[in-house]
């Protein structure tokens, strides 16, 4: 039987009495749904997955993600991105060391937006007995419901203009990044893209604030000074320590977490000789704003 039980947080809740490496049954499932759009973020504990199983877990909830830079993906999985800062006997890195990235939502420079990650962790640093390189998130259901009256009316039905050079350029200045400049192949695949920047999440039907500090440049309807003030102030506000919640990894941990209701950080608080691995599935939301998909996902 499954077991659900929140953090008491602003976001996260722990997931028992399921075995990732077994399929398991439609009521199941439906429970599993209900409860990330409640929490945000589910944790499944003492986990032993392999590429495989973790691919077939995370397409239950949609389509499979490949990166566009194509780098560090599991041997015969592209849809399984290693996050790593370990190198194999010749001193090359195994992995994406991506702790530190700064507060983003994935795929939001994306035309189809990002549903969930399934993160699946084998290796933790631990200093002094107490486990290193947590990911911190912050509530964007929350963040919206506090916005004042006024701003809730003139915003709504406004876009906000997204773009994957702005992350991907500024991570680029970050010292022993792994990252290389893009072709301008890659950039032609990530064109900028536009969203609402209130959602209306298609499983709890509460609306969200889809606005990150990553990708987000501008509001559309705006004029351009005034799209720059108002996108200061929204990250400002979503990024307000009772928004936030801090995941500390386990070895074993699978963590799914929902791109459309929160934003995410990796914390880079570990050192190249504290290994971490982490093996990281990305759901896009091709399925979950289907109606008929969600009622059918969630139906007794």
């Amino acid at each position: 039987m499954i077991r659900i039980t929140p953090t008491g947080e602003t976001l996260g809740a722990t997931v028992e009495g399921v075995d990732l490496n077994r399929e398991f049954d439609h009521a199941s499932f439906a429970t599993i749904l209900r409860a990330l759009g409640e929490y945000g973020v589910l944790r499944f504990p003492k986990q032993a997955l392999s590429a495989e199983r973790q691919m077939a877990f995370s397409q239950r909830f949609g389509s499979l993600e490949m990166n566009v830079a194509g780098a560090f993906q599991e041997p015969g999985h592209p849809e399984v991105m290693v996050l790593s800062n370990m190198t194999d006997e010749r001193g090359r890195p195994i992995g994406a060391r991506d702790a530190g990235q700064d507060w983003h939502t994935d795929m939001s420079y994306s035309e189809t937006i990002a549903f969930a990650n399934v993160l699946y962790a084998l290796k933790v640093p631990h200093r002094d007995g107490k486990p290193l390189g947590g990911t911190e998130f912050a509530n964007m259901r929350a963040a919206y419901a506090d916005l004042p009256d006024n701003l809730k009316t003139r915003l709504d039905g406004m876009t906000v203009l997204h773009d994957f050079n702005k992350f991907w350029d500024m991570m680029l200045k970050r010292p022993g990044t792994w990252r290389k400049p893009l072709t301008a192949e890659q950039r032609a695949k990530k064109p900028p893209v536009s969203h609402p920047i209130f959602l209306t999440h298609p499983i709890t039907g509460r609306k969200v604030l889809y606005c990150n500090p990553g990708y987000a440049i501008r509001i559309n309807e705006l004029p351009e000074r005034e799209s720059e003030a108002m996108l200061q102030f929204l990250f400002d506000h979503q990024l307000q320590a009772k928004y936030r919640y801090v995941h500390r990894w386990s070895e074993g941990d699978v963590l799914l977490w929902d791109d459309i209701g929160t934003l995410h950080n990796a914390h880079a608080d570990y050192g190249p000789d504290e290994h971490r691995l982490i093996k990281r599935c990305q759901v896009m939301a091709d399925r979950i704003f289907e109606p008929e998909f969600v009622r059918a996902a969630l139906a007794n």
